[in-house]
């Protein structure tokens, strides 16, 4: 029944213009090599066809060799990639060549007569970011082997070297992602591992509650304003829970959603919970959540100052907003809800 505060607009996202540079070979790695021209470390696995996601496994094996090349433990290079791929310009009012990690220009060379060059060799002549990262010989930008590659080469090549890779990424992210990047540096660390993408409702299941398609209607306490979000009606005392793999951002007061929850997930969404009765004492600003882990539980407080409670029946509003790196929006929560009660009731079926 409120919308998110906490609303903040950054900086556009810089992409890196220094010239490449290679880290020296660590003995006994497939490490970068210290010449102009700069080779992947091989990847024994299965090598993924282009726009097919890698796995998990592929995408932690370049992880290792890149993080024994560069010094910067591999959980710090996930954090950045994954802060780089998240804020990626996608939209059917951008041309094709344009979205993606790399706009095409900048990936082959704005010199490149070969739109479409996918020669690392090629590529490297005439100034791309391009890179072979995946070891088929290929620098293709659908291939996000190759651009979490061509990623570490290019904030390497920014930075001079791993002692100056944080300052490297504030030049090149702001404040902003900077923070974003060390907070999902902390999730992989705490969870030590890549896949965390599985989601959970955020209420018990077996609880009785209730929810549909709430969101745009309107708001009048406060000012007239749309409601940004689904309230899922439930009793007081029922566990709210974490979605998702993410790190607590927010907790508190505000005047709209009484006691609330804010946390960032990997694909640096914000979900917003408010209107609770408590909070979880496992929990506090920076700890990291896993779905299903219990963060406070329902309430109806808000609308009023710090204690105000009752004002309506008790329920949990989720809004879900997403960040770009340049902007942010609320988004309909109502069709991920429903995809995550379903995919959880399939889980707890299938055990």
């Amino acid at each position: 029944m409120t919308n998110r505060p906490e609303r903040r607009f950054g900086r556009t996202v810089l992409l890196a213009a220094a010239s490449l540079l290679a880290f020296a070979a660590v003995p006994g790695s497939a490490a970068l090599a210290s010449s102009s021209a700069v080779h992947a470390p091989p990847v024994k696995s299965a090598v993924p066809e282009p726009e097919k996601e890698p796995t998990p496994e592929e995408r932690r094996a370049l992880l290792d060799q890149l993080s024994l090349a560069t010094g910067i433990p591999w959980y710090r290079l996930a954090a950045a990639d994954q802060y780089h791929r998240a804020t990626a310009p996608s939209g059917r009012r951008n041309p094709p060549e344009m979205n993606g990690r790399y706009p095409l220009p900048l990936w082959v060379g704005l010199l490149n007569p070969s739109a479409d060059d996918t020669d690392p060799v090629h590529i490297e002549l005439f100034g791309g970011k391009g890179r072979d990262g995946s070891g088929d010989g290929r620098a293709d930008r659908r291939n996000e082997l190759d651009t979490l590659f061509a990623f570490v080469q290019d904030m390497s090549a920014s930075a001079g070297g791993a002692a100056q890779w944080d300052a490297a990424l504030h030049r090149t992210f702001g404040d902003r992602g900077i923070g974003r990047i060390d907070q999902f540096a902390k999730i992989y660390e705490t969870f030590g591992r890549l896949d965390l993408q599985e989601h959970a409702f955020p209420v018990p299941l077996r609880s009785e509650y209730t929810y549909r398609s709430t969101w745009g209607a309107s708001r009048g306490w406060g000012g007239q304003r749309m409601h940004e979000g689904t309230d899922i009606f439930a009793g007081y005392g029922v566990p709210a829970r974490s979605t998702c793999y993410g790190i607590i951002e927010v907790k508190g007061w505000n005047n709209y959603g009484g006691w609330r929850i804010g946390i960032r997930d990997l694909n640096n969404v914000y979900h917003y919970y408010a209107h609770l009765s408590g909070f979880s004492k496992e929990i506090d600003i920076g700890t990291p959540v896993r779905p299903g882990q219990v963060i406070g539980w329902v309430g109806s407080s808000g609308y009023g100052k710090p204690g105000t409670s009752g004002k309506f029946p008790p329920h949990l509003h989720y809004g879900l907003y997403k960040d770009t790196g340049r902007s942010e929006w609320a988004f309909d929560p109502y069709p991920s809800l429903a995809r995550w009660e379903r995919e959880e009731r399939q889980r707890l079926k299938a055990k």
